[in-house]
């Protein structure tokens, strides 16, 4: 009986849902002007080989695994570029009801910081979608291919995609406590603005021990990404790297959130 409630109380969540919960999560990672990167590569924030692992936790309940991985150096359009990938994979209990296998692909400018392409394979419950969205940020438009349609839109100058959003935030030159930025995030043929306030510093204790963190609240004024109440906060790292250590959103019933589990290829130094 207990197992055909969760049933429909995880269905009725998740089918509202327009992401899956890591990649909403991922959607609001930034830093009111328009945010602008460092004056560095982004070579200078995160290495290729860097892996990062996160359990998902729906309440109390686990959901799933997520991994954030900066794969490979490129070249396109004779721009160097870094190919960033996040997977999220649902488990065995979760998947009996909404089975989520999600890969998302982007190629970022390093000097730049904003994506070019991305390749995003949604496995969510019945939902199965191949997109991919090229981006000519000099003509501030992105052509978009979602299950073999082919559409043109116009998107604002430097816009982010939901995955290189979580990589360029780690660029911005400050995170001071009171400030507050606006940057804008190209999803499923719209374009959000999305504003995050940093909060403050904050010590907290998680998978891989303690970290001196930054408490950052981004402000959501849309609905439908996360069966949001508007707000999600997340807590990373209190050094250059900038690692999102953990995340956490309120939804419709209870609350989703993901804790770092693994790290490779990059030293943490906020640690006491």
């Amino acid at each position: 009986m207990w197992r055909v409630a969760v049933h429909k109380v995880i269905t009725k969540s998740l089918l509202k849902s327009r992401l899956s919960p890591f990649l909403a999560v991922l959607l609001v990672f930034l830093q009111p002007p328009v945010a602008a990167p460092s004056h560095d590569p982004a070579s200078a924030h995160f290495k290729v080989g860097e892996r990062l692992t996160y359990a998902l936790k729906w309440g109390v309940i686990s959901a799933g695994t997520a991994m954030l991985e900066v794969s490979e150096r490129q070249t396109m359009a004779g721009r160097p570029v870094v190919k960033l990938v996040h997977t999220a994979r649902s488990n065995e209990f979760i998947s009996a009801f909404y089975p989520v296998n999600n890969r998302v692909e982007t190629l970022l400018d390093e000097e730049a910081g904003y994506p070019h392409r991305l390749l995003f394979k949604r496995r969510e419950g019945r939902r199965k979608n191949d997109i991919e969205v090229v981006f000519d940020q000099a003509a501030h438009r992105a052509t978009v291919t979602k299950d073999g349609s082919t559409e043109t839109m116009e998107v604002p100058p430097g816009v982010q995609d939901t995955l290189s959003v979580v990589y360029f935030a780690r660029t911005l030159p400050t995170l001071g406590v009171g400030s507050s930025t606006i940057i804008y995030v190209n999803h499923d043929k719209k374009n959000y603005r999305l504003e995050l306030r940093v909060e403050g510093a904050e010590r907290i204790k998680g998978a891989l021990g303690e970290f001196d963190t930054i408490r950052i609240l981004a402000i959501m004024p849309f609905k439908g990404l996360f069966l949001n109440e508007g707000n999600i906060r997340l807590w990373v790292t209190n050094d250059a790297a900038r690692v999102p250590v953990l995340m956490k959103s309120k939804v419709l019933i209870g609350s989703v959130s993901a804790m770092l589990t693994k790290v490779e290829g990059v030293t943490l130094t906020a640690r006491p």
